[in-house]
This record gives C-alpha cells, structure tokens and sequence, in this order.
C-alpha cells in the first residue's frame, strides 16, 4: 500500500471540505477512490456508477497518463503517485437536460405547499432553508434551520442526525430545494419533502418571517472557528454579539476575563474600575502597557479591546463601584464577572446581583491558589449560593492580605480570569455544566484542579425567600 495523492475538481470540493487534494493509502486506482469515500462521504457516486464503473464525464489521469489508457480502475499506483480526476466542464447545464431532471425529481421527491409545510413543521417537522445568505438577509420563514446549499451535505448532520426526521427543504422558488433533497436522501434522509414555490410564494402568502441577524463577511472571517461548532454555530454566535456583560475590575482577573470575552464576540462589554495604571500591574494585567502607566485603566482596557475587535462596544465606568451606583450600573447587563481585589467589593457585588437576578461569575486569587464559581441563586435550572452562604463573613486581614502586601504569582489570575471567561461564554450560550453549587480550587505550585460542592445557606441574610420577602417589603 502506498501514499497516493488525489487532485479534486472544484465541482467535487463540497464533498471534501474545500480541498483541492487529498493523500490516501492505496495500491490501485480503485482502492484510491474507496479510500476518498471513507474519508468523504458522497463523493464516489459522483465518480462511479452503479456497477462500480467511472462515469461517461469522468477521466482519471495517473501522473499524465489517462487510466483507460492503462488497466482502468485497477491500473496499480506507485508511491508518491498523483490521480488527477477530471470532469467534463462547460458553461453549464443544458437546459434540455436541466429540464429532464427536474421533471424526474419532481416524481422521486415528494413536494407540500407552503401551507402545508407550515402545519407539518408546527407538528414537529424540520423546515430547512438553504438560501445563501444575500437571500436570507431579506427574511426567512420563522424557525427554519438555515444551512446555505453549498454547505448543506458537511453540516446538516450537526443541526438534524436523526436520519429519520422529516425535512421539508425550502429555497426561493422550489428548484434548489428539489436537487437539494435528492442529495439528503443520498445522505440517508428517509422523509424529505421540498416545498414548492419556495420563500417567494411563502412570503407571497403572508406566512410567518423573520429577519435573521446576518454575520458579516468580516465576522464570519473572524469566528469561523465558533461557525463549525453545531453547539455555537451562527446563531450561538449572534447571541454573543448581542450580549451585554459587566466586568468589576480591570486588573489580575477582569484583563483576561475581558480578553477572551472580546476575542469571543461578547458585543457589548462594560468594565468598572477607577484604578489608574501602574508598573507593578503590568506582570499580570495584561490588558495594559507600559506606556499607559498613569492612565485610566478603564481607558486603556478599552483600547486594548477595540484593538483585537474593532466591532465590540466597550462601556467604560471611571469611578468605584458603590451602593449608590451598583444596582442601576448592573441593571444595565446580563451578567457581572466579578474581577475585584477586596471583600468590600465582593459583598457589594454578590448583594446586587442578589436582588436583580444576574449570574455572578466570581474569581479570587491569592499568591499560588485561586477559586472561581458562579453565583446564581435564582438559576431556574438549579439554584445555587450566594457569595454570602460560602462566606457569610471576611477573612480576617492576616489570612488574607492584598496582592500588594503579599504578591502574587503574575500567571494565575490568568488561569481563574480566563476559567471565568468559558463560564460567562457557557452562561451566555446556555451550554454544558455551569460552576453553580460548584466551587474550582486551584493550587498552581501542585498544578491542582480540585472541585468543591457549595450549597445554599438556609440562614443566608440574602438570597434566602425570608431575605427576598423583606426586600420586596422596603
């Protein structure tokens, strides 16, 4: 067996991710094109027929010799090899031929009307748009799952693996959505409908629309990695974009906290702190630089946030969070990450985020160990503490003195900002397993993550019912 590589047409790069080459193990043509199929589903019964023979419009070239000229499909590959597959091309389908396909599919696909797709998907059907996106911009029908048709066969088994679901495919006026269905049943598809008159009898008909946030050119570039993610995708991530979250604190915690979030598309983050830079921040605060030293921090967080995402909108308060201004500045968000460096600050936190219902990602270092948790008593899914229930009183000031008097190691508020980011990024996504009732420890001398069940404390002068009672009382 040896290593073959397979040029790909560009008619055939849908099946194979956008590659124009592919290197497979084989030691004859035949065994080449197995070995592609495994690798990218689809793409031999472009090439083969039925019979296992190639297509009248295919040519397979070893090196520069055409294969039929050789042994065919069993014509032996040397290592190093290339097999270029070449189509017959030409400026497109003729349209007699166009037709007679049509007219076959539209006996081998079953078709329902826009009304009636819109009673089966109300009944649990999967309506799928595959419009490109310059088509989508102009509305879609509510609730459809929108895959562009040129990405339709890489990614529908992200949104729809159960093979057995209806589908009913939809594009503008019902001619794309029957090529697209015969190539769902290809797929393995079992009940796959195309609506006919697409989005423009559907819209015609006043049928139920939206208008989708669509991501720019610049913002699909920028998240591509989220995009390919079926947990984030483009929905996920235009629900990032439109988040709001508070950061308390731009120093050890709320730099990479802020970093990361921004870096992620959270579209609107307010940062509180009326700290000014100085050079001892500058081994951990990394959204600052040395020659901001005097500066703002909430200004100098800013323009290190526009840097890495021009698109983001930064709301920066210059003044210390107090309990004058806490609950008014919080109302304005989400969510708060708490990045602050003293107790004070924590309780005035937790309390507020108490009474408003907002998620608290918490964070604390100190030297070589740092604890991060979520604090979300009125969570709907699971309940959990309040900063108060874990600590319903300070640290005395000789087990626990600032990072000023007892330093700490520059990389860890790193670790606990950046844990608080993924929580934040969950939270906001409605992903996974969040840290509420949980507590993360970490010991970076033993590079030890421990974890600790946290419980809501029945006393709790906050997020008790009796507390919340008293609260709605005055």
């Amino acid at each position: 067996m040896t290593g073959v590589a397979l040029r790909i047409p560009m008619p055939l790069r849908g099946f194979t991710d956008g590659a124009d080459e592919v290197v497979v193990t084989a030691s004859t043509v035949r065994d080449a094109l197995a070995a592609l199929e495994e690798t990218h589903r689809g793409v031999l019964t472009q090439l083969l027929t039925s019979e296992g023979e190639l297509r009248s419009f295919v040519n397979i070239f070893l090196d520069e010799e055409n294969i039929a000229d050789l042994r065919g499909l069993d014509t032996p590959v040397p290592n190093g090899s290339v097999l270029s597959i070449i189509l017959a091309v030409s400026g497109g389908m003729d349209s007699k031929a166009k037709d007679r396909r049509l007219s076959e599919l539209r006996v081998q696909i079953p078709r329902v009307t826009p009304s009636e797709a819109q009673s089966l998907q109300q009944c649990g059907a999967v309506l799928l748009d595959i419009r490109e996106q310059d088509e989508i911009v102009k509305g879609s029908p509510y609730g459809a799952i929108r895959i562009g048709r040129s990405f339709l066969e890489l990614r529908i088994e992200d949104f729809v693996p159960n093979l057995s679901q209806q589908l009913l495919v939809i594009c503008n006026g019902g001619t794309r959505s029957l090529f697209a269905a015969e190539d769902l049943r290809r797929l393995g598809y079992t009940d796959v409908r195309s609506v006919t008159g697409g989005f423009d009898q559907w819209k015609s008909e006043n049928r139920p629309i939206e208008l989708p946030y669509v991501l720019s050119q610049d913002a699909r570039e920028r998240y591509s990695r989220h995009l390919l993610m079926p947990e984030v995708g483009e929905a996920g991530q235009v629900k990032l974009l439109r988040s709001r979250v508070l950061i308390v604190g731009a120093g050890g915690l709320g730099s990479p906290a802020a970093l990361y979030l921004a870096a992620a598309g959270v579209g609107t983050l307010g940062i509180i702190d009326n700290d000014r830079v100085d050079r001892s921040n500058l081994q951990r605060q990394v959204l600052h630089t040395d020659e901001r030293v005097g500066t703002a921090k909430v200004d100098s967080a800013r323009n290190t946030l526009l840097n890495l995402n021009p698109a983001l909108k930064v709301e920066a308060y210059d003044e210390r969070l107090t309990r004058e201004n806490v609950e008014d500045l919080f109302a304005r968000y989400q969510m708060v990450v708490d990045g602050s460096d003293n107790f004070a600050t924590h309780y005035l936190v937790n309390d507020a985020c108490v009474k408003l219902g907002l998620p608290n990602i918490h964070g604390s270092v100190f030297r070589f160990e740092g604890q991060i948790s979520v604090f979300w008593p009125s969570y709907s899914k699971r309940p959990g503490p309040c900063y108060r229930c874990i600590y319903p009183a300070p640290a005395p000031p000789e087990l626990s003195p600032s990072c000023i008097e007892a330093g700490v190691l520059g990389v860890l508020p790193g670790v606990i900002g950046l844990l608080q980011a993924v929580e934040t990024i969950k939270l906001l996504l409605e992903l996974g397993d969040p840290l509420i009732g949980r507590m993360l420890y970490f010991d970076a001398l033993r590079s030890r993550l421990s974890e600790f069940k946290v419980r809501r404390n029945a006393a709790c002068p906050i997020c008790t019912e009796a507390a919340a009672g008293r609260r709605a009382g005055g």
